[in-house]
């Protein structure tokens, strides 16, 4: 087939390639944009439950350092800091599409992430009245790309291309039922660009060991801080047939290095101290497990009692079970808080409130809502996304070494980032 020449041609029609082929064609370019999938915006379709957790009212410039993991943290406000989610937003209330915030400034489509998908294909098509095109090829997987003569020649599916402007926008290998891979990171290495190991990020944890036991409780929920190192998070972690999850878990494994401990405060609101000696003193028979049934899921409260009245007391429970003639007569294995010293309870307050798990491991790529790691900004023009040592490659979205935190943070990454490069293209 002939060569066919563009503007532009973009890799990848998820959010970042399709925010960044829209704002191209707009300008007037002639854009081509290929995937091999065989629909465009996959992740965006699943993100939020179906419901798209399109941006994120506080991912702005001034928490992007904070917000956004990197090797270089402070890469990401250029482009946000010149499209911002008051700009999407805008977008998405001209299409009269209804949306809502949830927690922690968490934007929603009140209906269906579909919604998000058409109003994006319908910005591509506005680029026929500005004297441009958007041409979206599916099922056209790369066969090989070249550069000579200041063009890169693109050989895929469905023909040849070429172009003076190739956008790299194909992801990380996060979620890779739905084809997700390493291309981007082959591709740029070889026209030059340096790869930051990738690694999965927003992922649950497995557990094994001593901390095995938990997994006997999936499916309970508990509003916890999640903390490692120096870094935490206050919201619901979910036990799992695996191990941990649930939003304050994703959050913090994002920054967790393996065999690292994960420190969970399961009653992050109260002191706990304080409330295990006054209930000492007001109301003596209770026992330990009652009072945390009062503020915990019942069988969590149980396991997290059973286990701290066994440091407390050694062996305690075993010779409970032997007088009682079955082992899990728990009414034989509890002591009275009048039994307990100040001293084991306020060591027990503090085990609640920094309970140490030691993860195994995480669910790797196929359970991660995004890579941590790709393409060095090092090598990228902060303004443009244009490779600094290759002319006319750009390279966007989540195949670059920026990360987000949970709750629209990523795709606010990928909207500003294509257009960032669209505008230059």
């Amino acid at each position: 087939m002939a060569d066919d020449k563009y503007d532009a041609i973009i890799l990848g029609a998820g959010g970042a390639g399709l925010m960044c082929a829209a704002t191209a064609g707009q300008r007037g370019r002639r854009v081509l944009l290929l995937d091999h999938a065989d629909a465009v915006g996959k992740k965006i379709l699943i993100s939020g439950g179906g419901r798209c957790n399109f941006t994120n009212v506080n991912a702005v410039t001034r928490f992007a350092a904070e917000r956004y993991l990197s090797q270089n943290p402070h890469f990401a406000k250029s482009a946000m800091g010149r499209y911002t989610p008051q700009d999407f937003i805008k977008l998405v209330d001209s299409y009269g599409i209804a949306h809502h915030e949830k927690t922690l400034g968490q934007l929603f489509c009140d209906g269906s992430a579909k919604q998000i998908v058409a109003m994006l294909l319908e910005e591509c098509d506005k680029a026929k009245a500005a004297g441009g095109e958007v041409s979206i090829s599916l099922n056209s997987p790369i066969q090989e790309i070249n550069h000579a003569d200041g063009r890169y020649t693109v050989r895929h599916a469905g023909g040849t291309a070429s172009t003076p402007s190739l956008v790299i926008a194909t992801g990380g290998p996060s979620i890779p039922k739905m084809g997700a891979s390493a291309f981007a990171y082959d591709l740029a290495r070889q026209f030059g660009q340096k790869v930051v190991e990738p690694r999965p990020a927003l992922v649950p944890f497995t557990l094994g060991g001593d901390d095995v036991m938990f997994r006997e409780l999936s499916g309970i929920s508990a509003d916890v801080e999640a903390r490692t190192g120096k870094t935490k998070f206050r919201e619901a972690a979910l036990l799992t047939h695996k191990g941990l999850s649930g939003p304050a878990i994703l959050q913090i494994s994002s920054y967790w290095k393996n065999g690292d401990a994960v420190g969970i405060n399961f009653l992050p609101d109260m002191d706990v101290a304080q409330m295990l000696l006054s209930a000492k003193t007001d109301h003596p028979r209770a026992t330990l497990d009652y009072m945390l049934e009062r503020h915990l899921p019942g069988r969590l409260a149980d396991i997290l009692a059973e286990q701290i009245t066994e440091e407390a007391f050694p062996g305690f429970a075993a010779e409970a079970a032997a007088k009682a003639g079955r082992y899990n007569d728990r009414q034989k294995q509890v002591k009275k808080l009048s039994d307990w010293p100040n001293k084991a309870l306020e060591s027990a307050a503090r085990r609640i409130a920094d309970w140490q798990f030691h993860p195994n491991g995480t669910e790797g790529f196929a359970k991660a809502e995004v890579t941590l790691g790709g393409i060095s900004t090092d090598g990228l023009s902060q303004k443009t996304m244009e490779a600094k040592n290759a002319p006319g490659l750009y390279c966007i979205g989540e195949a670059v070494d920026v990360t987000g935190w949970l709750g629209g943070y990523n795709f606010q990454w990928a909207w500003a980032s294509g257009v960032a490069a669209g505008e230059v293209i």
